[in-house]
């Protein structure tokens, strides 16, 4: 099959890699029709190498058909449409059963102390291979993939792997009292879903800082109070105050991460150490990683005393300095994680409907075959050609 691999900083190349098989009787094999490219892969892309091997397969947002089952598959059949959650998780341990899949206890990685394996990303999280592919070998074939109703176009569904889930967990976490107000850093895939989702819920008022025209145009279209950082910049935090009686808003949802705009000093040393040979460089970032975190801090400085601070987006630092005196002092409530895709499956499958109050079915900016995931990568990392979401055909 054709597969996109990863091969070194900012080298991802198609190649033919061997078919996947069934390894387990739970497994199913699944033809992939559609896959996104998401922001977490440029972490991959860019700063996470030491954690990667040449021909790794990379991709976490998959849907297609089921080509094959394993002896013990009940729930699905040969011919069923699929969406693939970006979690590999068993959906029967401890963690599963208190919607908390991105911990799954069948397949953490004990070795590295990370949670739940995940498909697509890295030796941190299992090292399996990905949904940028012609086949997906998918296990727990019975209680993983989400099955979803044949005839819609996959733009429908496909964004339940990751985007969806991600960004109706980042609001869930955030908070937002009735008729409230959130303020959404970076306007990304994770972040404009995410100031749909709050809209939709009920939000009297949703602010999107960003710094790409065409993400902030969109936002705009959508009904957010659209600021551009560029014209802002440390100010941001006082002109979202002017919107809310001098307090700041309910809540802040970080959807931005490591890879956030500005910190000089922190991008060097992400940079330093990716060209590191691997072994030292894997052992750097573990022990005394730092991430880019203007986002975080801008962040902290917005939210109202006694606000909630969501962050969905990845962040990696193992030593980051943190305003605990400025949190503490401002009674800041903190969640975060990795989405449990499966935990929000109930709320949002009801809203993929012909009338589509999400916008999904016109929520991805591009569509590409796989043959030319390089080229996305690429556009994608330099924010080319008004890219915010692709979709990639195999």
């Amino acid at each position: 099959m054709r597969a996109l691999t990863w091969q070194g900083k900012r080298d991802v190349r198609v190649e033919t890699v061997p078919d996947p098989v069934i390894k387990a009787p739970t497994d199913v094999i699944v033809r992939v029709t559609s896959t996104g490219v998401c922001g977490s892969d440029l972490h991959l892309y860019e700063v996470l190498g030491p954690y990667l091997d040449p021909g790794d397969i990379l991709g976490h947002e998959p849907m297609g058909i089921v080509e094959e089952v394993g002896s013990e598959v009940t729930a699905l059949s040969v011919g069923d449409r699929v969406v693939v959650p970006f979690n590999v998780s068993c959906g029967n341990c401890y963690m599963c059963d208190r919607g908390l899949q991105s911990q799954c206890e069948t397949t953490q990685v004990k070795e590295r102390g990370t949670g739940a394996s995940l498909f697509g990303y890295t030796k941190l999280y299992g090292q399996v291979p990905g949904g940028q592919a012609e086949l997906l070998r998918v296990p727990f074939g019975n209680t993983l993939p989400i099955k979803v109703p044949d005839g819609p176009p996959d733009d429908r569904f496909v964004f339940l792997s990751d985007v969806l889930p991600t960004a109706w967990q980042a609001v869930e976490y955030a908070d937002i009292p009735p008729g409230g107000t959130v303020t959404v850093l970076g306007l990304g895939p994770i972040g404009a879903m995410s100031a749909r989702i709050a809209r939709h819920r009920g939000a009297s008022l949703v602010v999107g800082v960003d710094l790409v025209p065409e993400r902030l145009s969109r936002a705009h279209a959508d009904g957010v109070k659209a600021f551009d950082l560029r014209r802002y910049g440390k100010d941001i935090g006082d002109a979202i105050r002017d919107l809310t009686d001098g307090r700041g808003t309910d809540a802040v949802i970080d959807a931005v991460g490591m890879e956030a705009h500005g910190a000089p000093l922190a991008k060097a040393a992400q940079w330093g150490v990716g060209l590191l040979p691997d072994a030292v460089a894997e052992k750097l970032m573990g022990r005394f990683g730092v991430d880019r975190l203007d986002a975080l801090y801008a962040a902290i400085d917005i939210v109202r005393r006694g606000g909630t601070i969501s962050i969905s987006g990845v962040y990696g630092g193992a030593v980051d300095p943190m305003p605990l005196l400025t949190m503490f002092d401002k009674q800041i409530q903190l969640r975060m994680g990795q989405a449990n895709v499966w935990r929000w499956v109930d709320d949002i499958l009801p809203l993929l409907t012909d009338e589509d109050p999400l916008g999904v079915d016109a929520f991805a900016t591009h569509h590409m075959p796989l043959e030319d995931g390089p080229k996305v990568y690429q556009m994608f990392q330099d924010k080319e050609d008004g890219m915010i979401k692709t979709l990639l055909r195999p």
